[in-house]
């Protein structure tokens, strides 16, 4: 037998979904799998996933991967499609404007539809329905998208005159001998893929904003327009998306937040760096205070770290490896210094400055801790991406025999916070990313405990493998929004390596020395993020317990202004305020209904003869000759018990 028949005689394993093994070629596809596995899969594949990568049909498979085939009817098939739509965007933009000026830089797929980025593209919010039917035109053209693989010297000549993807072929040629293209009617791109066999198979496409954004998320680079659009299987499940769409701006919290004057953001502060106006602070300070009675009822000591260090401690931490490109860096004198972008390595720093015994264990820290990251200026937005943020910080150093007890405590506080503001939520382990420190041994033993409170607790969960911290795995808890957005937030990490690095160490039962475990935990994630995210879930409509202003009262008329302010002082242990503008009850009415305010007071003649009050909630309803002593008490309960809408008047 000749050495090339004997390669061609070559099986490999791939390892399918099931957990069964599949022999093919050694120079098998992912399409040529599907085809073994029967024709029908065959013809239906549209891509793959290999070891959980999203890859084109055509990609070549290797021994020993896990195996998924990507379908019509899969999850992965929208991606699939909305990254044919970006190309058919790519395409209508050159058909319209100068083909020869326009240049093509990246257009991925995204959460929610696609973009594609262009420079020497000047286009307005006017242009979008023309450049939206010219890619509907090339749908129903339904060219066939055929994906061709040539040298690397070949797709020079091809890109010639497109310098960023000349760019990008570049760093595809220092680990590929050629590249692929794909083509649809006279338009091709290069492109790893994958994309559906014809335009044809794009659904439902809108195109939704246009935006600035740098080449590689740079500030040092050139500033593209990046159209940004959608797109789905039919018409039906664009227009929920468009509805859903549509009540995410209604629920804005930068625009709430501007009409509650809960929050700004100044040029004099410079990006991602948030003022809190009182309203605003007066909600922080209630979180803050919800979360501080839970940590000292669960033995939490509060501990406070500086907010800049030396960068020695992020060496040691393993952050300065990790995060050097997101930490804010500045020498004084010979010293270099980082801006905090964690609070743990200062909770070991102060764990390691005293001896402990095995008794001491469990020591708990917390913090409301201020950190810094360096994102890029074109991601930051409102609060939802920062610079400056505060995370509820908590560190544990515990014996290995207490990881349960502790993670089990921890899940409990979490579910006590989401719980409080009925919020839905589900769990998922996060696995060892890429970008880690610590052994294999250290790993595997921190994600089996996890798992393993998991399990022993029956919570149903999800494995999200690569999504760890650099330092060790994580339970991390995701919740929904009242229009259904998923939110992560909560999270508790379990940390073999810190300890290591630190040289932590307490004394044992048996007079030796022992390395503790390290847990980070935060119940709220962050508050900036948690924060953004309560203004969109209440739409600004807080509970009564976190409302800036909670009650509001209505003199009918000015005659019955002394009598509104002797009511209003009966309600000081309240957030209260007494409206004494000279304008019609309708028109206070409409101010405290556009306030948010959960409760108002009116008081008019009858009031004040009677000693009495009037109520009206949030919803319009209301109610006559109210004992004051019974509204209050009523308002003390709503508060204690931290109800999530003003009840008074609907029980």
């Amino acid at each position: 037998m000749s050495e090339s028949d004997s390669q061609s005689q070559e099986r490999i394993t791939v390892v399918l979904p099931d957990g069964s093994e599949l022999e093919v070629a050694s120079d098998a596809t992912v399409e040529d799998c599907a085809y073994e596995i029967g024709p029908g899969l065959g013809r239906d594949t549209v891509a793959g996933k290999l070891d959980g990568e999203l890859v084109a049909k055509e990609a070549p498979v290797y021994d020993g991967v896990e195996l998924e085939i990507v379908t019509d009817g899969s999850e992965e098939y929208l991606e699939v499609m909305r990254h044919s739509a970006a190309h058919c965007l790519a395409q209508a933009v050159e058909r319209l404007f100068d083909e020869d000026a326009v240049k093509l830089a990246i257009g991925p797929p995204t959460d929610e539809g696609f973009y594609y980025d262009f420079d020497d593209l000047e286009v307005d919010e006017d242009d979008l329905e023309e450049i939206e039917a010219e890619m509907e035109e090339i749908i129903a053209e339904d060219y066939e998208i055929e994906r061709e693989d040539v040298s690397i010297e070949e797709a020079e000549e091809r890109l010639e005159g497109e310098p960023y993807k000349l760019e990008l072929l570049e760093e595809f040629a220092d680990e590929n001998d050629t590249v692929s293209f794909y083509k649809q009617g006279e338009w091709e791109d290069l492109c790893a893929g994958p994309h559906v066999d014809s335009t044809g198979e794009i659904g439902a496409v809108e195109l939704l904003e246009i935006a600035g954004a740098y080449w590689r998320g740079d500030e040092e680079n050139t500033m593209q327009t990046r159209i940004y659009g959608t797109a789905f299987e039919d018409e039906s499940d664009l227009e929920d998306f468009l509805e859903r769409k549509q009540e995410a701006e209604k629920r804005d919290h930068r625009r709430i937040g501007n009409e509650m004057n809960l929050f700004s953001i100044q040029d004099v502060t410079g990006p991602g760096l948030p003022l809190y106006h009182p309203p605003g602070k007066t909600v922080l300070k209630e979180l803050e205070d919800f979360v501080e009675d839970l940590n000292t009822d669960a033995g939490y000591d509060y501990v406070e770290t500086p907010h800049v260090f030396k960068t020695d401690l992020w060496h040691r931490s393993g952050h300065y490896d990790n995060y050097q490109d997101d930490m804010f860096i500045f020498d004084v004198g010979d010293d270099e210094f980082g801006l905090k972008p964690m609070n743990c390595p200062g909770h070991a720093a102060i764990f390691q400055d005293q001896s402990w015994s095995y008794r001491d264990l469990p020591i708990r820290y917390a913090e409301n801790g201020k950190v810094y990251r360096k994102e890029q200026r074109g991601e930051l937005s409102g609060l939802s991406r920062v610079w400056a943020f505060t995370i509820d910080d908590g560190h544990l150093f515990i014996r290995p025999d207490q990881i349960r007890q502790e993670v089990e405590e921890i899940m409990d506080m979490i579910t006590d916070v989401l719980e409080t503001f009925d919020l839905e939520y589900e769990m998922a382990l996060a696995t060892r990313p890429e970008k880690s420190v610590g052994s294999d041994e250290i790993w595997d033993r921190a994600e089996e405990q996890l798992e393993n409170v998991l399990e022993n607790r029956a919570h149903d969960y999800e494995v999200e493998e690569g999504d760890g911290a650099f330092y060790g795995p994580k339970i991390d808890f995701a919740f929904e929004d009242a229009i259904g957005r998923s939110w992560d937030g909560p999270t508790v990490q379990l940390d073999f390596n810190m300890p290591e690095r630190f040289d932590l160490n307490y004394v044992g039962e048996d007079n030796e020395e022992h390395r503790p475990v390290m847990i980070h935990r935060a119940l709220y994630g962050s508050y900036e993020r948690f924060f953004m995210m309560l203004i969109e879930h209440y739409e600004g409509r807080f509970p009564l317990w976190l409302a800036p202003e909670q009650v509001r009262v209505l003199p009918i008329s000015d005659d019955n202004l002394g009598y509104a302010h002797r009511v209003a002082n009966e309600f000081d242990d309240f957030r209260v305020e007494v409206d004494g503008r000279d304008s019609t009850l309708e028109r206070k009415i409409r101010a405290a209904h556009d306030d948010r305010v959960p409760y108002q007071i009116i008081v008019g003649d009858n009031e004040e003869e009677d000693g009495n009050i009037s109520v009206r909630d949030r919803f319009e309803d209301q109610e006559y000759d109210v004992e004051i002593e019974d509204f209050k008490q009523h308002l003390e309960d709503e508060i204690e018990e931290q109800r999530t809408q003003p009840d008074f008047l609907q029980d």
